[in-house]
């Protein structure tokens, strides 16, 4: 587990005002003294994420947050990115002072997470110096609120059980393409080494693929593109399905006959990630773009771009090449996304495999709620090079949609 990427990880994170006790509380979860812990107000001044194996939760990230309750310039920039912490959140911990009178940030809290429909636990901290008899229902109406001490650890067993209720925690195998596959059959991964390739290791997708192939009982076949033919000769059996990386799409598909099932890591990442059939909904949109359109190309890492980099060089080229038009192109990048996008027509995004499943499905929701089409990599290179059809055969729903 402590080899869990940190996307795959249930996010955690811990919101109160300034000195409330919410890196001490997160210091009594963990049993580690992971936060640093200050009586000087403001001492946690940008969220801060930390991986870690938390019993009976399992693999976590822990994220620990500004003040809600900051100010001046910088004081509401990091309220800010404090808000933005909750569109990557899986539960969020809401800690006040358990002797305090005044819940206007907390319940401003409670509305967002509502507002966003995710999971929040109300933790009334400090109960070993005040009274715990006192209630709250008066100002958070039908919502449980936790008593807990950070120092004398009162109430935090609880606490990380009532968690673990919460999020629902089942044992269950990571699915990527398990559902596709049988235990024995074969599987082609097909993973191009480029100069934008890590250096003695494979990308994060393609690990990960290979991992849910071998979890669900299958064999494992990895080559790169120009030795796939080679590959395809030499196996006894037919491959139950291929999947290659993106960019090498058109070539593969060529090289794969048409009875064996293709698709990419971007497209099964779509799915595991985010919501392929609004992203199939997003491609179809290329259709109406006009020249001038501005486009959002958005990246959920950062890394450095090469000379051939898929998202500023590849996928303005290709567009250039299937409509004939040329669109003004804006670049975002990192765990922050723009939030204005009134002029946007489309978004492009990659393929999520830095991001967890919540924050990507957040960003999804941002763009279509203002009616912008939205397509993530792997699903618009298919697109324009004309292979869409074939890379949704395994997605029956995906691909009626496609057809409508």
């Amino acid at each position: 587990m402590n080899k869990t990427p940190r996307s795959n990880r249930t996010h955690i994170a811990i919101f109160g005002k300034r000195n409330a006790g919410k890196s001490s509380v997160i210091n009594a979860i963990t049993n580690q003294k992971i936060s640093l812990v200050s009586e000087v107000a403001g001492t946690t001044t940008d969220p801060v994420f930390k991986a870690m194996e938390i019993l009976p939760l399992g693999p976590c990230v822990l994220i620990d947050t500004a003040g809600i309750d900051d100010f001046g310039k910088l004081g509401d920039l990091r309220v800010e990115r404090t808000y933005d912490v909750i569109n990557k959140t899986d539960i969020g911990l809401i800690v006040f002072d358990i002797a305090q009178t005044e819940f206007e940030h907390e319940l401003k809290l409670v509305k967002e997470f509502k507002k966003r429909q995710k999971p929040y636990l109300l933790i009334a901290n400090k109960s070993d110096i005040h009274d715990t008899s006192i209630t709250f229902s008066d100002t958070f109406k039908k919502d449980v609120v936790h008593p807990v001490s950070a120092i004398t650890k009162e109430g935090i067993n609880d606490l990380r059980e009532t968690i673990g209720s919460t999020l629902q925690i089942e044992e269950e195998k990571f699915n990527i393409c398990g559902d596709l596959i049988n235990a024995g059959d074969l599987v082609v991964l097909v993973t191009p080494i480029d100069t934008a390739a890590p250096k003695g290791r494979m990308i994060l997708p393609q690990q990960q693929t290979i991992r849910d192939v071998i979890d669900n009982d299958a064999i494992a076949i990895v080559t790169k593109e120009f030795e796939l033919k080679e590959t395809l000769a030499k196996l006894g059996t037919k491959p139950k399905l291929v999947i290659t990386d993106s960019q090498a799409f058109e070539q593969v598909s060529a090289d794969v006959p048409l009875d064996i099932p293709l698709t990419s890591f971007s497209i099964l990442f779509a799915r595991n990630k985010g919501d392929l059939n609004e992203l199939v909904r997003g491609a179809k949109a290329i259709e109406s773009l006009k020249s001038g359109d501005k486009i959002l190309v958005s990246e959920g890492c950062t890394h450095h771009r090469q000379s051939d980099d898929i998202g500023t060089v590849k996928i303005p080229k290709w567009l250039k090449q299937y409509t004939g038009k040329d669109f003004e192109y804006i670049y975002s990048s990192g765990y922050s996304f723009p939030k204005e996008l009134d002029e946007v027509k489309l978004v492009i995004h990659c393929g999520a495999c830095m991001l967890n499943k919540t924050d990507m499905l957040y960003r999804i929701k941002q763009v279509t709620e203002k009616n912008i089409p939205i397509v993530n990599y792997g699903v618009l290179i298919s697109y324009v090079h004309g292979i869409f059809e074939r890379a949704l055969d395994p997605f029956p729903k995906a691909k009626k949609i496609y057809k409508s």
